[in-house]
């Protein structure tokens, strides 16, 4: 995806990493290699959730995962294809899983599916992943609500990783409602994507907000609101047909 910087020999990790062995002169050894490089994009991952892009250095990256900054550099190259390669690692998964579900749902609903039941069918695979995957996509989910709301840059980072999954979603709704506009459809992709982010973030403002009758972290009240809440914005904007 991005280039490497190479260097004449791949620097060693520091005796901070558990387990990890210099690889001596040359690269690191293929196990090693691995093992290093999630460790690197987990500690990255967790410190972009909690500070965003610019909050976050190089050499607290390395600091986080217990490595050389050179070592960094010679997997990933710069700050942002680190970056990146921290989105790319479980955007893949939550693509392939995404599409698997909406895969299941138009087989097994031939002729009958409903705005509701593909809207579950999209984001059901996120809520369980974040339910039973650990702390690690807590942080990815935060992060991609991040990147979701950023000016500069964002719109261009989920495009690059999302769009093809979510122009499926838009396509299969234009097949359940036919008589929709697409661009209705893509305003209500646009209100449904920042519900959805907001309840994956599990920030803890409805928790206060609510004096303690609802917590973000209860992702099953979620579930049992979230997938109505959308359908039912879709086909109102739907039904009311705006201009412009």
């Amino acid at each position: 995806m991005t280039s490497q910087v190479r260097a004449p020999r791949a620097p060693a990790a520091t005796s901070s990493v558990s387990g990890a062995k210099s690889a001596g002169r040359g690269r690191p050894s293929k196990a090693t290699g691995r093992d290093l490089k999630e460790t690197i994009l987990d500690a990255a991952e967790g410190l972009f959730a909690r500070h965003g892009f610019h909050g976050v250095t190089i050499r607290q990256v390395a600091a986080e995962a217990g490595v050389d900054t050179a070592l960094i550099h010679y997997y990933f190259g710069a700050k942002r294809e680190l970056f990146d390669s921290v989105f790319l690692r479980r955007a893949e998964i939550l693509n392939t899983a995404r599409s698997v579900s909406m895969d299941a749902y138009e087989k097994s609903h031939p002729g009958d599916m409903t705005v509701e039941g593909v809207i579950e069918a999209f984001i059901e695979p996120l809520l369980r992943i974040s339910q039973d995957g650990g702390q690690g996509w807590k942080s990815y989910f935060a992060l991609v609500a991040q990147v979701n709301n950023t000016p500069a840059w964002g719109g261009e980072t989920m495009a690059r990783f999302f769009d093809p999954v979510v122009h499926r979603l838009v396509d299969t709704l234009k097949v359940v409602r036919p008589d929709a506009e697409y661009r209705d459809l893509y305003w209500s992709y646009q209100f449904l994507t920042g519900s959805m982010m907001l309840a994956l973030s599990e920030t803890g403002r409805i928790d206060s907000l609510s004096e303690g009758q609802c917590h973000s972290s209860d992702l099953g009240a979620v579930r049992a609101r979230l997938f109505a809440y959308c359908a039912a914005g879709f086909e109102a904007v739907i039904a009311r047909a705006p201009q412009g």
